[in-house]
């Protein structure tokens, strides 16, 4: 049976944790190694390591950060920011990532996304796609929260099944970082047009909204401001989704 995942997400500008709120306002949380150590010791399904500036500022993701978060997490680890060839995929893996997150390049350089796939396996890519609700023409996708892309959403969801991607970070730009509840009909628009799995992202308030979402049609949640700014863990949220019926690892 398959278990559902509750997966902390740590950001990164360069080599210090953030935490954003509509992928705008910062707040600076520091040591990426003390927090992933202290999610180790909760025993997290696993961790999403995400450097947010990597690809405007034109670098990959510092590698030695990367090395010394998967020394201290006996856990999968998903890393992105700044991959843009096959080489940064490779050297990422072999600093300690189990798989990598593409943002930019699906919808800048997607024979390089393919390529992706088709080098190093469904399984170890995941893309990550960042949504805003637009009144008019719906959900919109955007890079870095600011532009949006040059191809619709609808668009995006049928080239990341083409392209047979392994996993979808679905994050909800509106919600992120203001703890005010998943969006549900988001979870359920995509799942109704993709047969990928879905890690949900922005605006978990509780484990109640973990239980929604994933009954919406999210294979896996994550979050970063409950598990940061309130007594919330991550076992909390699986205890939660646990007893309303649905399959985790506890």
């Amino acid at each position: 049976m398959l278990r559902h995942r509750v997966i902390p997400i740590v950001l990164l500008d360069g080599y210090s944790v953030v935490k954003t709120i509509r992928f705008d306002i910062r707040r600076n949380l520091g040591n990426p190694i003390v927090v992933s150590r202290v999610y180790n010791s909760r025993n997290v399904d696993e961790l999403i390591l995400l450097d947010i500036d990597a690809s405007k500022e034109g670098r990959e993701i510092d590698l030695h950060t990367v090395e010394a978060v998967a020394a201290e997490c006996f856990m999968p680890l998903t890393v992105g920011g700044g991959l843009k060839t096959c080489d940064d995929i490779g050297r990422t893996l072999r600093a300690g990532a189990d798989k990598v997150s593409l943002n930019t390049t699906f919808f800048t350089n997607p024979k390089f996304f393919k390529e992706a796939v088709t080098h190093f396996g469904s399984q170890c890519i995941v893309a990550s796609v960042d949504v805003k609700k637009d009144k008019q023409r719906g959900y919109v996708v955007y890079s870095h929260a600011q532009q949006p892309v040059n191809i619709t959403f609808e668009e995006s969801l049928q080239f990341l099944t083409e392209a047979k991607v392994g996993e979808i970070l679905l994050n909800s730009v509106d919600l992120d970082g203001t703890m005010s509840g998943y969006d549900e009909d988001l979870v359920r628009y995509v799942a109704g047009r993709v047969n990928i799995p879905i890690i949900f992202a922005g605006g978990a308030a509780g484990p109640e909204d973990c239980a929604k979402v994933v009954k919406a049609g999210a294979s896996a949640v994550a979050a970063a401001s409950i598990f940061h700014f309130t007594s919330i863990t991550p076992r909390t949220c699986k205890e939660g989704m646990s007893k309303a019926g649905l399959p985790v690892r506890l």
